[in-house]
């Protein structure tokens, strides 16, 4: 009971930080006076880094570190981080004590760009770790027992439900009201020093497991084989190490060199021969990647969410009545709208061939989701407009916030749907000891949308400013024509649905389709004459 408290108050600090990172889109533009693309170019660079470091750090984890060393080191970066950001507000260290572009020092910016890596050590550190060690635990201080097992964990799980809620309260509610940005990063800060120090006070009592090794070690074992012998001639089946007796596929028969047989024990030269099985897992992998590269667009279209979205919330009128709304609601709104949009997925999910069908669905929700941004979007620039703000961006537009809420949900339904569509995807055609990972190699596409968004805007505004015509991103988002921008996305996602749907085709899946008689395919393969195109 008293290791799951610890680690879990680690969750709970991370929940709070998320809720102040959220807004930091509206704290670069109002605070640090950046532009809409700028600051959006940082925040889409940060959200991209942070799901390709949960891979690296599942493979370190894995092989070298284990979830203790890697939840102490992440929870440490995470703490400094949050500490430095509250430090670099003005108030603190600024030449002056405003929360004005002026009161911005070169200190600030040093600690500032110090504080997002940090942070997205503590990130990814977490989201491997924080889980599996966090389930270590409850099963090791559960033992054996079957029932008591299920009972304790309904005993725990009860006040640890009622604490997120709380926290959630505090997060969503609670600290958008507290002005000072200092103190709106320093509580996120505070939490995660004491939540961290909570956890290394158990350092004597947690179970601890060894590293097992990393999957991902196999496909590298591949790679430097292959290179090995590169010289030598593409092997006859006979001439290969097929301790498994695995079927030798034909398509990209080039890393069949690292199963060539060598003199001597084969088993002490893993990184000089592989054997047939581990060649074809490896295949499995690069014959996934066209596919892959078609959820790209669903991250672009994703990272629109906590950037120009919540800039276009930013000045609206946030009024329910006699309540004030706050900005962080959306984040609450937009993650328990997916999580139903998931659930009500989910009975299809188990069905053949439902990932592929739940991703191109994911595809015509993000369509909708930008052409509805766009007619929204237009709407807000004729109220500015028609109210003559064009020249005042720091006014509030007559204009509802939850006129934003469509959108909103739309793109949580992208979220929800092809979240588990991709991990479902994943799950089903890559070999059994990936299976881990899918859920970081789904964050991990999904966040080279978020910065290929950056390249997105910047190729769309040099395209709009061909003939002499203005730009479409300008430095506020009153004068900006962000729903031209919402959609090109729009015919982006339709254009990708179509090479999805053609690359789905080509796909040779594991199972056959309901009703085909054909041979089930071991691992996910394209179409030979694809393949050659």
């Amino acid at each position: 009971m008293a290791s799951f408290v610890r680690i879990s108050a680690l969750l709970w600090a991370d929940l709070l930080a998320s809720f102040a990172m959220y807004v930091m889109m509206n704290y670069l533009t109002n605070v640090w006076n950046l532009s809409t693309t700028h600051a959006a170019g940082i925040i889409n660079i940060w959200n991209g880094i942070t799901p390709a470091l949960v891979i690296v750090f599942a493979f370190f984890v894995d092989t070298f570190m284990g979830d203790f060393f890697m939840l102490g080191f992440s929870s440490i970066s995470y703490s400094i981080g949050l500490g430095l950001l509250s430090m670099s507000t003005p108030p603190v260290l600024g030449p002056c004590h405003d929360y004005k572009e002026e009161c911005i020092g070169h200190t600030q910016k040093i600690l500032f760009y110090i504080t997002l890596p940090l942070i997205s050590v503590g990130m990814a550190g977490h989201v491997v770790s924080l889980p599996r060690f966090l389930d270590l635990q409850t099963k090791s201080e559960n033992g054996s027992g079957a029932e008591t097992e299920e009972g304790t964990k309904i005993f725990i799980q009860i006040p640890a439900l009622v604490m997120v809620m709380v926290v959630t309260i505090v997060g969503g509610v609670g600290l958008p009201y507290i002005k000072p940005w200092s103190l709106r990063f320093g509580i996120p800060a505070i939490f995660s020093v004491v939540t961290t120090f909570l956890f290394f006070t158990g350092f004597r009592e947690y179970e601890r497991r060894k590293p097992g090794g990393s999957p991902l070690t196999t496909t590298l074992r591949v790679f430097v084989a292959t290179a090995r012998k590169i010289t030598q001639p593409i092997p006859n089946p006979e001439e290969l190490y097929n301790k498994e007796d695995a079927p030798s596929t034909s398509s990209l028969r080039f890393l069949n060199k690292a199963a060539i047989k060598l003199p001597g024990e084969q088993e002490q030269k893993k990184w000089k021969v592989c054997s047939v099985r581990e060649v074809e897992d490896t295949k499995i992998g690069i014959r996934m990647i066209p596919m892959w590269l078609t959820f790209i667009v669903i991250g672009i279209v994703l990272s629109i969410g906590n950037t120009y979205f919540l800039e276009q919330a930013d000045h609206m009128n946030r009024k329910l009545g006699k309540i004030t709304v706050s900005i962080p609601i959306f984040l609450l709104f937009f993650n328990y709208t997916s999580h139903i949009f998931a659930h009500l997925y989910s009975p299809f999910a188990k069905k053949k061939f439902a990932p592929p069908i739940g991703i191109a669905t994911g595809m015509v929700f993000s369509i909708l989701c930008c052409i509805t941004a766009s007619k929204v979007e237009t709407r807000r620039l004729h109220r500015i407009r028609d109210h003559g703000l064009l020249d005042n961006p720091d006014e509030s537009i007559p204009m509802s916030i939850f006129a934003l809420l469509p959108q909103f949900m739309l793109l949580a339904a992208v979220d929800g749907i092809t979240n588990m569509s991709i991990s479902g995807f994943f799950m089903h055609q890559t070999p059994e000891p990936m299976h881990k990972y899918l859920p970081y190699f789904t964050k991990g596409v999904l966040g080279l949308g978020s910065m290929a968004s950056v390249l997105s805007v910047y190729v769309v505004g040099k395209l709009s400013e061909r003939n002499h015509k203005p730009n479409w991103f300008q430095y506020t988002l009153n004068k900006s024509r962000l729903d031209r921008y919402y959609m090109v996305l729009g015919v982006l996602s339709a254009l990708n649905l179509v090479i999805y749907a053609i690359v789905a085709y080509c796909y040779r899946y594991k199972e056959p389709l309901v009703g085909d008689d054909n041979v089930e395919v071991e691992g996910g393969e394209m179409d030979q004459g694809f393949e050659e195109k």
